[in-house]
């Protein structure tokens, strides 16, 4: 199913169509780092005149963004479904010892650690918000989780001298999730933290570095670590998978690109440094030194989108990847994404399947 942004797709309708579209792929499917402040902000080149004029009820959703100010072209960009923050983020994030949860060992979980405190974000919470807006000591962040691309991605929500609260478009580019903030309501790119409409369009936010483990090695890597709760006020039901199926289906959803012949599109793979490890390689390997970036492998993590409930889901095993320099080790950014998500946004590279010789 694929739903292109149009005049007759008004934003009323997006939600009936994000929940139809569920319908249907359900029954079709059935570290401890010390972080500096922000470097410079990037810029991506601006596309200038070619950027494309915004539909009529694009500018009555979005009055605030300046769609002059583009990196990518406007029809690039699709409908997922809700409308702006149909998807709610969680803004007041509240948190209990991780000792005491009660949530199955193998539950899959975002966890950062700055400057010595770690915080625990379960997917099956971002499944349904898909962005936290948090702060950790004094660095304000950013969690977020894309379900169809499988993309964890942490940012620091300084830029230049803003502090930006995120929220979701309802919109999706290349399967992607396609956030804002609020602050200048700018469109960002969820996969690469580009800035692709307004204000800021060509900037760059900071990823931080993530650990993607299970609640188990949350525990045991951090054991004062605190866990995110599900939030008040929220009738969601957290812990069940809307995604049934999703990750061994023969083709991505709301994607039309294509991916090199030979290759399955939803293949997961351990994306870091600019490069692509197909995780089975990962997975025989247990642990893979590679120009400077070591990546270590371990059972125990449930996919979040297998089973009807994510504790049921098959082991895809928690990794670990960081930096080696004669310093020593650091934790080091990285994603565990699908196949069809690295061609996307790298069409002219390959995935690692062996050592280099």
């Amino acid at each position: 199913m694929f739903i292109t942004i149009s005049e007759k797709t008004t934003p009323p309708l997006y939600q009936t169509i994000r929940m139809t579209s569920l319908a249907i792929l359900a029954s079709a499917m059935m570290q401890a780092v010390l972080f500096p402040q922000p470097s410079a902000a990037k810029e991506i080149r601006l596309l200038g005149s070619a950027c494309q004029a915004a539909p009529s009820f694009i500018e009555r959703a979005w009055p605030d963004t300046d769609f002059s100010r583009c990196t990518v072209p406007l029809d690039e960009i699709i409908s997922g479904g809700p409308g702006k923050d149909g998807i709610r983020s969680i803004d007041s994030p509240e948190f209990a010892p991780i000792q005491q949860t009660t949530l199955a060992d193998n539950e899959p979980v975002i966890s950062v650690t700055i400057a010595g405190e770690t915080r625990i974000y379960p997917l099956q919470i971002l499944t349904w918000h898909e962005i936290v807006n948090d702060q950790i000591a004094d660095v304000p962040i950013a969690v977020t989780y894309c379900p169809l691309c499988n993309a964890s991605i942490v940012f620091d929500r300084r830029l230049k001298d803003r502090i930006l609260d995120f929220g979701t478009t309802g919109n999706l580019r290349l399967s992607d999730l396609v956030m804002y903030d609020r602050q200048t309501e700018s469109w960002f790119q969820q996969y690469t933290g580009t800035g692709l409409f307004g204000a800021l369009a060509g900037q760059q936010l900071d990823v931080l570095p993530a650990r993607l483990e299970s609640i188990s090695e949350a525990k045991r890597q951090s054991p004062d670590g605190r866990i995110l709760i599900p939030p008040k006020g929220f009738l969601r039901p957290y812990g069940a998978n809307p995604y049934l199926g999703y990750d061994t289906s023969p083709f991505p959803f709301l994607f039309s690109g294509t991916v090199p012949p030979g290759v399955k599109p939803l293949e997961y793979v351990v994306i870091a440094d600019d490069r692509a490890w197909a995780l089975s390689y990962v997975q025989d390997q247990g642990h893979i030194v590679d120009q400077g970036i070591e990546i270590s492998w371990r059972p125990g993590r449930a996919s979040a989108l297998d089973s009807r409930q994510l504790a049921e889901g098959r082991d895809l095993g928690s990794v670990i990847v960081e930096r080696v320099t004669e310093a020593g080790k650091t934790l080091f950014p990285y994603k565990i994404s699908f196949a069809f998500v690295w061609f996307a946004f790298n069409p002219e590279a390959d995935i690692i399947r062996q050592a280099s010789e």
